[in-house]
């Protein structure tokens, strides 16, 4: 019963893992023992089998109960991470279990870590390995996207994302000089704060080293896939088991 019970509840609210269970295997099984079977499983981390050569790291946010009577639920925030492209990890609240866990992989000499503009991605890799292991690279299709919220003249922005495409940030700050437009000066203070981690887009994609962080994005819809449900709401307390058996479904480690 157990083995269909985790992969069920993984991928399904606990009451519909309840229908899927008595149609299975024609036992009854309640959601509220699906839940707690769950909460009592040990989920054993998944590690690299090989050496690692990029890490992606994203935020997704989740609709948490409030202990307060007659007030509504809130948003939070949770941090996912992909290895290699592969395994997928997740915490709610506790950025240090994700960095141990990935400092627990093998990672290479020099790992590609991958991620959007927000503070909270790279406050986490910089607790991955050792600064001489890390290649920073921001992302490039948020890059262009933040570019062209620039708008104006598609003549300059063309030329500026050519810039940016060869890792050129003062050639591309050049571009907007003297443009008054807020959101370009708000740009152009964006690619300063990530200088150095805007690499030559152009040889890194020639050289088959990844400048986007769309595997993570695609964990974040995937994770989101069980905790988004429709009407879904939880207690804070069982969030991170539930980010556990999401992410232990999604590396196959359950066999049916």
């Amino acid at each position: 019963m157990e083995k269909h019970c985790l992969p069920l509840s993984a991928n399904e609210s606990y009451q519909g893992a309840e229908r899927e269970l008595e149609a299975l295997i024609g036992v009854k099984v309640s959601h509220s023992t699906c839940q707690r079977l769950v909460q009592r499983t040990n989920i054993e981390q998944p590690t690299a089998k090989q050496k690692v050569t990029q890490i992606s790291v994203d935020g997704g946010n989740v609709r948490v109960r409030t202990e307060a009577k007659g007030q509504g639920c809130q948003w939070l925030g949770y941090k996912s991470a992909r290895v290699e492209g592969i395994y997928y990890g997740a915490t709610f609240q506790d950025n240090q279990e994700l960095t141990d866990w990935l400092n627990s992989q093998p990672l290479s000499s020099l790992t590609a870590c991958l991620g959007d503009g927000h503070d909270g991605v790279w406050n986490i890799f910089l607790e991955v390995g050792k600064a001489s292991q890390r290649l920073e690279i921001l992302d490039w299709y948020h890059l262009k996207e933040n570019l062209y919220k620039i708008g104006g003249s598609l003549q300059r922005l063309h030329q500026a994302e050519a810039c940016l495409w060869q890792g050129e940030v003062e050639e591309a700050k050049a571009v907007f000089a003297g443009c008054e437009l807020d959101q370009a000066r708000k740009f152009c203070r964006y690619i300063e704060h990530h200088r150095t981690r805007i690499v030559n887009y152009a040889y890194f994609k020639a050289e088959g080293i990844p400048i986007g962080s769309g595997a993570v994005e695609s964990s974040i819809k995937q994770i989101d896939f069980r905790l988004k449900r429709s009407g879904a709401q939880w207690k804070r307390e069982n969030i991170p088991q539930a980010l556990s058996i999401r992410c232990a479904y999604l590396n196959g480690q359950f066999a049916v």
